[in-house]
């Protein structure tokens, strides 16, 4: 089942429009990562996916159901970058407050102990370390027993060990059938914990697939040229069990284990095509790259 669905949505800033006509689902049992480049839509899609922000247009949909409804809001977590801490509350106080708030919260000193913070701790939360922060929030997130959880740069600031015990709490959620919306720079986390991706661009989706659909693979050629070529001689002339398609646009790819033949197929149908290929390549393009060639296309 969908845990959230985004038809056509629209957020706009006075004149500015944040995002422009965007699609995106995330089902339940899986991590979703919604990625690009800072002013891609990111913020924006999730403010109004969680709640906080009104859509200027669109429709978005919550198993089913406007993001306030009571039903929903009561078993949705979120960790946003900024905020989510009483900055004068010990971390306990805090998460026992905020277990008020729920109708069947999961015990707080529990929680803290799962992400690494010792429930019996004095220190105010303005005091905690960056990291240390983080962990209650995370907590404070999962306190509703969630079966959708927003996260938001949820490992920044954190340790080697505290990041992989957190990417580990988060791996265990989704087993338990949790659906994750996932916002990060940080690309680590998302090759090793998302299956799916969204890929953002100047407020629209770009690319969205499992990492191994929009890296390729290695038994794979790509290359770069005008958009919305017409593939069909070149499909023609490669031998059978090759396909070639535009990925996105203007960038290609055939698939099929690389040899000096088929790099010579390509490079004379580009040649009679009157195309100059560019970053023609063989094997995977990494998801770092895929976000620099979008950040590149969006400044152009």
């Amino acid at each position: 089942m969908a845990a959230v669905e985004i038809s056509q949505l629209v957020v706009r800033y006075g004149e500015k429009i944040a995002v422009n006509g965007l699609d995106f689902v995330a089902h339940e049992g899986e991590i979703t990562a919604l990625l690009g480049p800072n002013g891609a839509g990111k913020t924006s899609t999730i403010e109004v996916a969680c709640g906080l922000r009104s859509a200027s247009s669109g429709l978005v949909q919550l198993f089913e159901q406007h993001p306030q409804a009571p039903q929903v809001r009561s078993q949705m977590g979120v960790m946003l970058q900024t905020g989510g801490l009483y900055p004068t509350a010990r971390p306990l106080e805090w998460l026992t407050y905020l277990a008020k708030l729920y109708p069947h919260p999961d015990d707080p000193a529990t929680l803290l102990a799962q992400v690494g913070i010792d429930p019996s701790i004095r220190t105010q939360t303005r005091r905690l370390s960056g990291g240390e922060q983080q962990r209650v929030k995370l907590a404070a997130a999962l306190l509703p027993r969630p079966t959708l959880l927003f996260l938001d740069e949820p490992t920044a600031g954190l340790d080697a060990l505290a990041r992989r015990n957190l990417l580990d709490l988060l791996r265990q959620q989704r087993d338990d059938g949790v659906a994750i919306v996932l916002t990060t720079h940080l690309l680590a986390d998302v090759e090793d914990l998302a299956d799916s991706i969204t890929l953002l661009s100047q407020g629209r989706v770009a690319m969205t697939g499992t990492l191994a659909e929009l890296t390729g693979t290695q038994d794979a050629i790509s290359f770069g040229g005008p958009k919305e070529l017409n593939l069909s001689d070149l499909t023609s002339a490669l031998p059978d069990g090759y396909i070639a398609h535009e990925a996105q646009l203007g960038k290609y790819v055939v698939t099929g284990k690389p040899t000096p033949e088929i790099m010579s197929i390509i490079t004379t149908w580009c040649s009679a095509q009157g195309v100059m290929a560019t970053e023609l390549g063989v094997g995977n393009k990494t998801l770092e790259q895929l976000l620099i060639d979008t950040s590149n296309e969006v400044a152009q």
